[in-house]
């Protein structure tokens, strides 16, 4: 997909972390971008910043991705272009004891049910929501290329530790989905990649100290430090531009394997 001024984009989650650095990357493009965030006053300030607009969603109301996307057409056109970053982590084991009695808890159903929202099912809906409104549009090369979706998964998924159980299980279920819709979507020209990002620096690396994230880049082989978002959006635009790549999960992890804890 060659990417300029006539390819509107979405991008979910783009108000800070791998979102905003993918929206910035889209838009030195010249691509129309279009930031889905729940912040909106971060959300706003890109979106001014990068001349795209700004649409308030929360990946987990189907009522409010709907607002969002016929916003963003209405503002710039079909999305030829979808990335999404939103997501949570919540660190959490599958059961703990308590320390005042000494009994034992099960993780809670609402935590485990709320990640699996956000991450899982929030990416699957604007996915089919995205995939309907491309399959409307004329294919724009000779490839018969429509549009092209990134997902955001995570190393947790095949790596995930102690505690992870619910962001390993979100984020391994976008890594699986991948390669049944790319197949579903193959005859209609839309392609669909996962990203499964390692240790990075975002938002959910803020409130680790300093020498938690020294460790942290010490576990890295090379290179051995936390990941720029820049990284990643710049994995985003060449997945987009290369329409060979289709179907797989990508890992970019500087050759990292997740300890147990």
């Amino acid at each position: 997909m060659k990417l300029d001024k006539n390819i509107p984009a979405i991008v979910t989650g783009g108000a800070s972390g791998l979102g905003a650095a993918t929206a910035r990357a889209l838009a030195a493009k010249g691509v129309k971008v279009a930031i889905f965030d729940l912040n909106a006053d971060a959300g706003e300030k890109l979106a001014k910043e990068l001349g795209g607009m700004f649409a308030k969603c929360d990946v987990t109301s189907e009522a409010s991705v709907d607002a969002a996307f016929a916003a963003a057409r209405k503002a710039q056109g079909q999305e030829r272009i979808l990335v999404n970053c939103a997501g949570i982590g919540i660190a959490k084991r599958v059961t703990r004891r308590v320390k005042e009695t000494n009994a034992i808890e099960p993780h809670d159903l609402a935590t485990f049910t709320k990640v699996i929202q956000v991450n899982l099912i929030g990416t699957f809906m604007m996915m089919a929501k995205s995939a309907a409104g491309m399959q409307a549009t004329q294919p724009i090369n000779e490839d018969g290329e429509r549009g092209v979706m990134v997902c955001t998964s995570s190393v947790a998924a095949q790596d995930g530790q102690i505690g992870q159980v619910a962001y390993s299980a979100s984020k391994g279920g976008v890594a699986s989905m991948t390669l049944p819709v790319a197949r579903d979507l193959s005859r209609d020209g839309i392609r669909v990649v996962t990203i499964m990002p390692g240790l990075f620096l975002t938002p959910m690396f803020d409130g680790l100290p300093d020498e938690a994230r020294k460790s942290l880049a010490a576990s890295v082989p090379f290179p051995s430090r936390l990941g720029h978002p820049s990284e990643y959006a710049a994995l985003a635009v060449h997945i987009c531009e290369n329409v060979m790549i289709n179907g797989e999960c990508i890992r970019l992890d500087g050759a990292v394997r997740l300890a147990p804890r």
